[in-house]
């Protein structure tokens, strides 16, 4: 007979692995499957030169520390060594590459299909994260547009933009992080929805991380909070970002009003040719596997109460954003929302 799992984990990344840490501890009988090649999951596909916003003691997994880095700032490729050193020292019962095409629900257990076999669990956890799902805008003529047009998510490095005319657009950290880089190759211009605010130099991802817990602990006990108690702002001034602000080329433009052929035309009616666009625009939710249960609303989501899903029993989802628990999308966030859903997930097997 086929084995039943009591719980299989969509997704590798790090999300699932701090699923993986409790479930192991719960004893639990699970498997994770990732449809990555390799540990690290999207950390392997981002831009080169990405770094972590915080420092190495304040960016880990449950259980087991980041070694420190040789910089401030853990670099990508550190940030991959210990995901994988992280898989080695728990031994989690990880199979890849396994690209999980549905999920559905029926007589009381799940059905987790990929291409070529079916896992039957009695819950599932969802850590399948953002990547997939990069976001762009929809520009009036974009697709009359000749040049090269790219997302953030298949952005490696600065190389092919050198002697170019670029725009990139997008005003988080990604955006800013980006031009830093591309900015030293090539003629670009950096194009928000709004202007942008800028975090002081000394304000990292900790600090950050440790103010909004502080804010979320204040609301959670029904306190009133001041935002004047809080940085405002949400660009991180890491290093490369600081050297860009030195060569004064860290500033922004509103956005243009559509493509023409050879470039864009801006809301003045001014037109500029253009050699390539690098949107930087964020991501949806990796939620596709989903659908045969039919739960997602109109922004892509599924109605949780914590990390429960509401309307199917048995399903978890980890670490798409603070809608699936407070900072569940960054390292240092995720352990919380992984505890309580194991817990969770313990209580409801004793049910069943």
């Amino acid at each position: 007979m086929q084995e039943i799992y009591e719980t299989v984990v969509v997704g590798g990344g790090q999300s699932a692995l701090a699923c993986g840490y409790y479930l192991r501890r719960a004893k639990l009988n699970y498997v994770m499957l990732d449809d990555q090649p390799a540990p690290g999951a999207s950390w392997r596909k981002y831009w080169d030169s990405l770094t972590l916003f915080s420092p190495a003691a304040f960016s880990s997994l449950p259980g087991w520390l980041m070694p420190e880095s040789k910089a401030p700032f853990p670099s990508r490729e550190e940030v991959i060594d210990y995901l994988t050193k992280y898989e080695q020292r728990y031994e989690f019962p990880i199979e890849r590459p396994v690209q999980v095409q549905e999920v559905c629900f029926r007589d009381g257990l799940f059905e987790v299909r990929s291409a070529h076999k079916t896992y039957l669990a009695r819950t599932v956890i969802s850590a399948t994260g953002t990547f997939r799902k990069p976001f762009i805008p929809n520009y009036q003529g974009a697709e009359t547009f000749r040049k090269l047009q790219l997302h953030s998510s298949d952005y490696k490095n600065p190389e092919p933009f050198k002697d170019k005319r670029v725009l990139i657009v997008g005003g988080g950290n990604s955006g800013a992080q980006i031009l830093a880089e591309v900015s030293k190759v090539a003629n670009t211009t950096w194009v928000t929805l709004d202007e942008v605010t800028f975090l002081p130099d000394d304000v990292d991802g900790r600090v950050l991380f440790d103010q909004a817990s502080a804010r979320y602990y204040a609301m959670q006990h029904g306190k009133e909070v001041n935002p004047s108690q809080f940085h405002v702002g949400n660009i991180v001034m890491v290093p490369a970002v600081k050297d860009a602000r030195s060569r004064g080329v860290l500033h922004t433009v509103r956005p243009f009003h559509r493509f023409y052929e050879d470039g864009v035309i801006w809301s003045d009616g001014q037109q500029e040719k253009v050699d390539a666009v690098i949107w930087c625009t964020g991501f949806g939710y990796a939620l596709d596997h989903l659908d045969c249960m039919n739960l997602k609303d109109q922004k892509g989501k599924v109605e949780v109460e914590g990390t429960k899903a509401k309307h199917q029993a048995g399903l978890w989802l980890v670490g798409y954003g603070n809608w699936t628990g407070f900072a569940s999308a960054t390292l240092i966030g995720v352990g919380r929302s992984a505890r309580q859903t194991v817990a969770e997930i313990q209580d409801f097997l004793k049910q069943v």
